[in-house]
């Protein structure tokens, strides 16, 4: 006996199938931008389309199914380079510790991943688009989203220590600018370890605002943990 029902049709329907095909190019894209990273690490900032098939074990024309040019892989690798930074620094931020022990994690964090892929920082940085428009500038949408987090956190803490929260955006957008000038700087100097940057700009964020909160009364130990943990109130999600 058939399976067959007269008029009845025992395959996916269309939406089943155009859902498997959906998922199917997400997981390609992924290879692909995985494959330019890896490329991007042999081949540097000017890396080429060509490089990137290569790499991925593929033809450009196959690559170009997937991409429309070069702008759309870029954007795409901004994407993982997100995502690669707020699965580190997430955690690092809302760390249960000492003001000063998460400071200085929460900048390892970020010195680390500009250390790891250096290239595909560099690409970012330099890299513009305008006819994109914003969704291009990946590294200027997570400094803002990061600086208004941080702002967040530094004004839940200001207002439980009873302080003014008036300054909490110019504290926030003025330690990301100035972590990621620095981070620049380092990224291509090299004059001396991770290690020591980083304890440099912990040294020089904490004497910040420890001289801001005695100017108001408040007298912190940074090595001890304070009563009350405030937390970064940021996802992946703000950023896409």
């Amino acid at each position: 006996m058939t399976d067959r029902v007269k008029g009845h049709r025992t395959t996916d329907s269309g939406d089943a199938r155009r859902d498997r095909w959906k998922s199917h190019r997400a997981a390609r894209r992924e290879e692909f931008v995985e494959a330019a990273l890896r490329a991007l690490a042999t081949h540097g900032p000017d890396l080429a389309m060509e490089h990137v098939a290569h790499e991925a074990g593929v033809t450009k024309p196959v690559l170009y199914r997937h991409f429309t040019d070069k702008a759309d892989l870029v954007v795409a690798l901004g994407h993982r380079g997100t995502e690669i930074l707020f699965e580190r620094l997430i955690p690092a931020m809302n760390s249960e510790e000492a003001p000063v022990p998460r400071i200085r994690k929460s900048l390892q964090a970020f010195f680390s991943i500009i250390e790891e892929y250096p290239n595909l920082y560099r690409l970012l940085v330099r890299t513009t688009f305008a006819d994109r428009g914003l969704d291009a500038d990946i590294v200027a949408e997570d400094k803002e989203v990061i600086a208004n987090a941080l702002a967040g956190l530094l004004g839940d803490y200001m207002r439980a220590f009873e302080i003014d929260p008036g300054g909490a955006e110019v504290w926030g957008h003025g330690i990301v600018g100035m972590v990621q000038n620095v981070g620049e700087w380092w990224l291509e100097r090299r004059t001396m370890s991770r290690d020591q940057v980083v304890e440099y700009l912990t040294q020089t964020i904490w004497a910040a605002i420890d001289g801001t909160l005695r100017g108001w009364g408040v007298t912190i130990d940074p090595d001890q943990p304070l009563e009350l943990n405030k937390i970064v109130k940021l996802s992946l999600g703000d950023a896409g």
